[in-house]
């Protein structure tokens, strides 16, 4: 006997024909993708026609990253230097095809550069700065030699390391202050809290390691500005500042909301009797005003405190408003507190400054933790620099409350030559590809 072939009904046909539909589409849509990376570890929101997906992970702390000469990825991590061999695939199509450390030392902690022939890289400690010779095609680096050394402190123990593209036969090496409050950085013979530039060549080609004081200061005042961008609009270079913690004014703790982070402008590289080369920024006594309510009885000459305003704190009591106003170099924008930016780079037709918010420590409620843009317009910021809100969010995470263990929290920038963005994120140990950076962003809550 021949059994009859089953019969759906029209209802349960339809709900048959719903589910291979989806299962379809998704099927479709993961081919849409090439790769389409490990799960986030955070659940990161973005402003319109911005989009990302993570490249890696398991990454030790990945901190500044560079791209050699056949489109490696090269990053200090945490326990050395590693590298990324990307396939060729355009846009979110990008993959990676390989992840080798290839330099082996924990004191390696942040900073890394490639000299423009890719030939030379180099790497940062806590107190020293080191070459290697670098071959790109096979991914190996020579022994260390150690080219700048006398960094050795306490506190603020990231040394970033930046070769311009407009000026590549220049390093730019940026050392932060001992402490939160380091009165010493008040002299320009300390070393600290100073932006210092030096030659490549002389570092490449010479016997001994120079000590860090014998770069020539393009910026000091500067308690630990961890970031630097040059914008190709105009070869000038700008700077990304992590202001002072904790603090007080005539007694009252306004930390929460004051001092703002900062981005400052420093001139072009090589232009040592230029009018912004080796400008005093004003840390330790000279801080730059972000939330303009909380501070009383300022004293700096004008009717009324604007953001930006240059005023004095009780840590370093001997200063004033007024000598704050007339001595200290007030950033081109202010931002809000403790937002810790760690990196700033420009987009290649030099319209909008990228920066790196790595986030608050000590602030309720906690702030930052998200890529953002400032746009520019003619080498210089759309905004003015007493206005508060030049700040748009790009991407940023969806619950701030959850950040020490549940947000990305952004540390290295690079764009490549194509216009892509990569992004490292040190707590969470990933690499993300970001795409649409070009676009406005979300005005952001201070």
């Amino acid at each position: 006997m021949r059994c009859a072939a089953p019969r759906l009904d029209s209802s349960r046909a339809m709900s048959l024909s719903k589910a291979l539909a989806v299962i379809f589409a998704a099927t479709a849509a993961a081919a849409d993708m090439a790769c389409p990376g490990p799960a986030p570890n955070s659940s990161p929101r973005t402003a319109n026609g911005v989009s990302w997906k993570v490249l890696t992970n398991q990454i030790s702390q990945p901190r500044q990253l560079v791209q050699d000469t056949l489109g490696n990825i090269l990053m200090a991590e945490g326990k050395g230097l590693r590298r990324l061999e990307l396939d060729r695939a355009e846009g979110m199509d990008l993959c990676v095809k390989s992840s080798t450390q290839f330099v082996v030392d924990e004191t390696l902690n942040h900073g890394i550069a490639l000299t423009a022939d890719g030939k030379t890289l180099f790497a940062s400690s806590s107190t020293d700065v080191y070459a290697y010779t670098y071959d790109a095609a096979t991914g190996v680096a020579g022994p260390a030699r150690n080219v700048i050394t006398g960094m050795n402190q306490t506190g603020h123990v990231t040394r970033t390391l930046y070769i311009p593209p407009e000026n590549p036969d220049l390093l730019l090496v940026t050392r932060g202050s001992n402490d939160n409050v380091d009165p010493g950085t008040a002299d320009i013979g300390s070393g600290r809290s100073q932006l210092r530039v030096f030659h490549v060549a002389d570092l490449v080609n010479g016997k001994h390691a120079v000590d860090y004081t014998e770069g020539d200061v393009m910026g000091w005042g500067l308690r630990n500005s961890v970031g630097m961008g040059q914008d190709p609009t105009t070869g000038n270079i700008w700077s990304v500042e992590n202001s002072l913690d904790d603090m007080k004014r005539l007694g009252d703790d306004i930390h929460n909301s004051n001092p703002g982070e900062e981005m400052n402008f420093h001139g072009r590289p090589n232009d040592t009797a230029g009018y912004h080369y080796g400008r005093n920024f004003g840390y330790p006594g000279c801080l730059s005003m972000f939330d303009t309510a909380s501070v009383k009885d300022y004293a700096g000459g004008t009717r009324e405190p604007t953001v930006g305003a240059q005023f004095m704190g009780d840590h370093q009591p001997q200063y004033s408003d007024l000598w704050c106003r007339r001595h200290a170099t007030p950033p081109r924008i202010t931002f809000g507190s403790h937002l810790a930016p760690l990196d700033v780079k420009f987009l290649h037709d030099g319209s909008a400054a990228l920066i790196a918010f790595h986030g608050s420590w000590n602030r309720q409620p906690p702030n930052g933790y998200r890529l953002s843009r400032v746009s520019f317009a003619n080498g210089n910021p759309v905004k003015r620099s007493h206005e508060g809100d030049a700040e748009e969010m790009l991407m940023w995470n969806s619950d701030n409350s959850d950040c020490e263990k549940h947000c990305f929290r952004p540390a290295g920038l690079l764009l490549d030559r194509q216009g892509r963005l990569f992004m490292t994120s040190d707590a969470t140990g990933e690499l993300f590809l970001v795409m649409g950076a070009q676009n406005k962003g979300v005005k952001a809550n201070p």
